[in-house]
């Protein structure tokens, strides 16, 4: 097992802390350095049981003597925050105890005929990382998303992910062409038309299309889907929100095939 170095810090104006603090805030900060914060035991736990390793793990200070039985050797750098500071840096109202930085992943390949999810312009954070959750919960193994959708490895989509990004193969900025290359049967949601989904016989592999919050999923792809579903509403609602139909709709499809 490899030992890390440990740096405690309690200066605003370190440079790593500048970085962090923007990678911690600003939701395209990993494309710039190639880096992603997880932040949270949970999400760190996540990682580690993945078989991943952290380039650095930070602590407060607080934490750290009680955090050292478990996570030492998690990373190969070792950063101590005092605890203000680490509120300074977190984007929390009430900011976790430790993070990982991780080296960004390496964009999947496309993988024609692997069951898979399109996020269609999905712009909220907490809807795509809610999709991807279900996603890898029930048996989607690749994410998709069309140029539009929320950043997927921004802090707020890895929170709400809870861990899912490590067990799926993402692919970001896709074009609405590639999407054809999926050799897949495409199905869209559609409030108001198509099959009803308790009635439907779901095909297996296939590709879900996920559309934007409020003008659903772009014409284009529509045009090429094998199916329009639509979710029973017999409470009267006008629509669901995207992560509750996705919910819905993935588990029908994954449990039943």
């Amino acid at each position: 097992m490899r030992s890390a170095s440990v740096a405690a810090i309690h200066s605003r104006d370190n440079a790593f802390v500048k970085d962090l603090r923007r990678l911690s805030r600003d939701s395209a900060a990993y494309r710039r350095q190639g880096r992603v914060w997880l932040e949270g035991e949970h999400l760190c736990r996540a990682a580690l049981a993945r078989g991943l390793r952290a380039a650095v793990a930070v602590f407060s200070e607080p934490f750290w003597p009680q955090a050292q039985a478990e996570f030492a050797h998690a990373a190969d750098k070792t950063v101590v925050l005092a605890q203000a500071l680490f509120a300074h840096v977190s984007a929390l109202e009430s900011p976790a105890r430790m993070g990982f930085i991780l080296d960004l992943p390496a964009p999947a390949a496309l993988r024609p005929a692997v069951a898979s999810v399109v996020l269609d312009r999905v712009q909220d954070a907490g809807n795509a990382g809610s999709i991807l959750r279900s996603a890898a919960a029930f048996g989607f193994r690749q994410v998709l998303s069309v140029e539009g959708s929320a950043a997927l490895w921004s802090p707020k989509v890895l929170r709400a992910g809870m861990g899912a990004h490590f067990a799926l193969d993402l692919i970001e900025n896709v074009a609405q062409d590639a999407i054809l290359r999926l050799d897949l049967p495409l199905l869209v949601t559609s409030p108001h038309a198509g099959d009803l989904l308790h009635r439907t016989d779901l095909p297996w592999p296939c590709a879900w299309v996920l559309g934007h919050e409020g003008q659903g999923v772009a014409p284009a792809l529509e045009a090429r889907a094998a199916l329009r579903i639509r979710i029973a509403q017999p409470g009267g609602e006008e629509s669901l929100n995207v992560a509750a139909a996705a919910a819905i709709c993935l588990h029908t499809s994954g449990a039943g095939r």
